[in-house]
């Protein structure tokens, strides 16, 4: 396939072009949608064909015998990460908001802290507040345009409320790839505090070139209170699948989550699996490999577009599809900021406050687009802030 393609979602019930307008005011005829972390391309062939296999097929019954499934993941975290997965130790959750909230109910109570490494993906923080969980912001170090951390000012702000870290990783809307030192670093915090470790690993195939991932359940002395999520939705352009893996090794804690998961009579959507199976193969691997150089030329364009607009800069991708963009050099307030992004530029955009402390002044962008959208994008953003230049 060509990741060139132009693909009209408009009218399709896709959220990311149809509710646009609605969301920021971008009109959705001629708006660019960078906000919502969903691909503009088509999945695998081999994804595409396991579904209309299902539809000719012509029956939708209830899904049984997941032994193919189960094993098309332990296929792909061997080889695509290095991991050997028990089949026994997964559970398919309706996507990763999905299994955080279930850890967040089944691993703490009412009252308790929850801790997040800020900016991070939003929607942790609102399932966190929405449970009656206390949201803890340990707000990472911006050091000239990459995030670090921070143990030491973050081991004085723990009170003992604290019960569960939530970890993004790799980092969304920083885009690290954090090192095995900084997963160290996480683990031994995790454990000086007690905390059960969630390690949100959704991007971990999104890796660019010259980066490599490593995977939490890899790092020594933290299985015990370690639990694992990942899925296929973001790697393949499946997201409207809802259906992700939370792996946990601990019985004690997995034991735990299924007794959530029996209590709240959860059991997953059949094309999402059939989707999953045939997406973890050689034929999803090479069309993920494909996918990340595709990717990585559009980061660099976008790259040096934002370069060239004085004040703006855009940290430096080394996993993800989504730019994180600084616009505190500019000077300008940030509504006057998002005004010219949405309103002269025509772009609807994730505002960085959503991603709690150290995002304020940040806009991230989604550049998982045809190219031709980017270049687009990136001419409007030049004309929008072509006062400054």
């Amino acid at each position: 396939m060509s990741f060139d393609e132009i693909i009209d979602r408009r009218g399709s019930h896709c959220a990311k072009w149809d509710k646009m307008e609605a969301v920021y005011g971008v009109p959705r005829d001629t708006g660019i949608p960078m906000w919502v972390a969903d691909m503009d391309f088509r999945p695998p062939q081999v994804v595409r064909d396991a579904l209309q296999a299902q539809v000719d097929h012509g029956l939708f019954g209830y899904f049984g015998d997941d032994s193919d499934y189960l094993s098309a993941i332990q296929w792909w975290m061997e080889n695509r990460h290095g991991w050997k997965v028990d089949p026994s130790w997964i559970f398919t959750t309706h996507g990763l908001v999905n299994g955080t909230a279930i850890c967040v109910d089944a691993y703490t109570a009412p009252g308790d802290g929850v801790v997040l490494f800020t900016p991070v993906y939003h929607a942790f923080a609102r399932v966190i507040a929405a449970a009656g969980r206390e949201v803890v912001e340990c707000e990472m170090v911006n050091d000239n345009g990459r995030y670090e951390m921070d143990f030491d000012r973050w081991d004085a702000q723990m009170t003992g409320s604290e019960k569960m870290l939530v970890l993004c990783s790799p980092h969304n809307p920083g885009g690290r790839v954090w090192t095995r030192a900084e997963l160290q670093g996480v683990a031994d915090f995790a454990k000086r505090h007690d905390l059960i470790l969630v390690s949100d690993e959704i991007h971990h195939d999104l890796v660019l070139p010259g980066n490599s991932h490593i995977p939490m359940a890899l790092i020594d002395g933290i299985a015990d209170r370690l639990v694992m999520m990942s899925a296929t939705t973001k790697t393949f352009s499946i997201a409207g699948a809802h259906v992700g893996n939370v792996i946990i090794q601990d019985e004690k804690l997995r034991q735990t989550f299924a007794a959530r998961m029996a209590a709240l009579g959860l059991s997953p959507n059949s094309f999402g699996l059939f989707m999953a199976t045939a997406a973890y193969s050689p034929e999803g691997a090479a069309w993920v490999d494909d996918l990340m150089v595709y990717l990585d030329g559009n980061r660099q364009m976008f790259d040096a577009a934002i370069a060239e607009i004085p004040g703006l800069s855009s940290m430096k991708l080394e996993a993800t599809y989504l730019s994180w963009v600084n616009f505190e050099g500019t000077g300008m307030e940030m509504s006057e900021a998002i005004r010219r992004v949405q309103e002269d530029a025509r772009i609807a955009v994730n505002h960085g406050e959503t991603f709690g402390k150290g995002g304020e002044t940040f806009l991230r962008f989604n550049i998982a687009t045809p190219r031709a959208n980017v270049e687009e994008a990136c001419a409007r953003l030049k004309d929008a802030f072509s006062d400054l230049q």
